[in-house]
């Protein structure tokens, strides 16, 4: 089986006049593809994680904006930005804290503002051309981050990796993924120990499939695993991705990842976050002031369709949790691995 074979997968196209996704939900029993045709049906895919993943996200969003507003009628410029504030507070509202949809929804409307003085309609091309832009650019990106990324994995590393973070949740490579993909391919000996990531299997579901897709060596744990091996020695580093990354560092992912962070601390291992640039949001100062979404009660209760819990018991379930920056050992970017101080690092890779 080619190595490559996974990454040839898109799981996010523009085909002509519509968005076709590979639907997540049926992975990995069946390899499902979705077509959206309006703005609505993009907002429910983000929404029930048929799409996932915040560089996907983001690739999304930009489409499901350029469905929102390619059939508006308004000629009027005022009359017409009324309606795209609208279009993308809706998109927004579908998965608060991944930053990459809010940033590729504000560069599609300052893509429209700068536009004002043209016709409405020149406007809507230009949003489709940003939005096919956003989505090359993080299939690049995301190789970039997986090209840097590779130097801080050696030969013979068992690695621990948590959720999802490869081509399914991206352009295409992935971030933590793509670091672990690109290893492989030079050659590197090396093993992925993949957390189930409760309540809904990201790990299992999902990072599994790519990895056997890709001829990876791998083993899946329970989440309840990952101390465990720390303290056998059969974690070298823990490379996770991110959904939002503050201006000092905090980064809200997956929630479990937390946890993994202070284990890998305990014991001294290495813990990484792979990300692009886009994610970071230095517009927020600490991880205090990341929204946390919180999702069903349902996402605990049961298993699939299958009752594990009674019916009607209480739950909290949130979808992310905070790592502080203090627990991070590094950033790994397109731009490279960045080391602390996060904060002036951050500053100096954005403003370039």
């Amino acid at each position: 089986m080619s190595s490559d074979r996974n990454h040839a997968i898109q799981s996010i196209e523009w085909l002509e006049d519509h968005l076709h996704i590979i639907d997540q939900t049926f992975l990995p029993k069946r390899l499902v593809y979705t077509d959206l045709r309006d703005v609505g049906r993009v907002w429910e895919a983000i929404k029930k994680l048929r799409v996932r993943g915040a560089p996907a996200i983001g690739i999304a969003a930009a489409y499901g904006f350029y469905l929102g507003i390619k059939d508006l009628s308004e000629q009027n410029f005022n009359s017409f930005w009324v309606e795209v504030e609208r279009i993308a507070e809706y998109l927004n509202s579908s998965r608060p804290t991944a930053v990459n949809l809010s940033w590729a929804l504000t560069r599609l409307k300052n893509t429209i503002y700068a536009n004002k003085e043209k016709p409405v309609s020149e406007i809507k091309e230009r949003v489709l051309k940003v939005a096919i832009t956003i989505h090359e650019e993080d299939k690049r990106t995301c190789k970039q981050i997986g090209i840097k990324g590779q130097e801080i994995i050696k030969d013979g590393n068992h690695i621990l990796t948590h959720c999802n973070t490869g081509s399914l949740a991206t352009g295409q490579y992935g971030t933590a993924l793509s670091v672990i993909y690109h290893a492989h391919k030079k050659n590197k000996k090396i093993h992925v120990w993949v957390d189930e990531t409760r309540p809904l299997l990201q790990g299992a579901r999902l990072t599994t499939w790519e990895l056997d897709r890709a001829a990876i060596p791998m083993s899946l744990i329970t989440d309840s695993t990952a101390g465990y091996l720390m303290k056998l020695g059969k974690v070298d580093l823990v490379i996770v991705g991110a959904d939002r990354v503050v201006a000092n560092g905090d980064t809200a992912n997956k929630i479990g990842t937390y946890s993994l962070a202070v284990l890998a601390k305990e014991h001294e291992i290495p813990f990484y976050v792979a990300l692009p640039l886009s994610t970071i949001d230095i517009s927020l100062e600490n991880g205090n002031q990341i929204p946390i979404e919180e999702r069903d009660h349902d996402e605990i209760r049961k298993i699939g369709n299958t009752l594990i819990a009674p019916e009607k018991v209480e739950t909290f379930n949130p979808a992310f949790d905070i790592t502080p920056n203090e627990l991070i050992t590094g950033f790994v970017t397109e731009k490279g691995i960045i080391y602390p101080d996060y904060k002036e690092k951050f500053k100096k890779l954005l403003k370039g």
